[in-house]
């Protein structure tokens, strides 16, 4: 299994990790209603989901992907390796600004652009991922 894999399949499981942690946290809730600091809690919804779809199940799919589609040539198996990075740093880089940016709440304050430049980042792994895959789906 190519380091690239490992790193992503490894990544995804700690997403899935934090996503049920966040649901354990969120279903807690009303059990300690009377907590400080418990609002932020209900507005980690769109994290979690974003924890559980980009980080575990979309990075386990890019790693699956990289590792098991067509060899793009002899040299080049897994087609361009800096590119496997690229989309692996930026989904996360977007995700991690996505989490911090989302659970704060605040839409019209710098937390609020974090997430125009969560969505752009996630948007330009995505087109990483999709350059270095497309050649790679082909006939046999």
């Amino acid at each position: 299994m190519p380091p690239l894999t490992r790193w992503m399949l490894k990544t995804s499981l700690v997403y899935l990790l934090l996503a049920l942690l966040t649901g354990l946290l969120q279903a807690g809730l009303p059990l300690f209603e009377s907590g400080a600091g418990l609002p932020v809690l209900r507005q980690l919804e769109p994290v979690r989901v974003h924890l559980f779809v980009v980080g575990w199940v979309t990075l386990l799919i890019f790693g699956v992907v990289y590792w098991m589609f067509p060899k793009y040539s002899k040299e080049k198996p897994r087609g361009h390796e800096w590119l496997g990075w690229a989309a692996y740093g930026l989904l996360n880089a977007g995700l991690i600004l996505r989490a911090v940016g989302e659970s704060t709440g605040q839409p019209g304050s710098v937390f609020g652009w974090m997430l125009v430049v969560s969505a752009i980042l996630q948007w330009l792994a995505a087109l990483a991922f999709i350059i270095n895959t497309w050649p790679r789906v082909k006939e046999k």
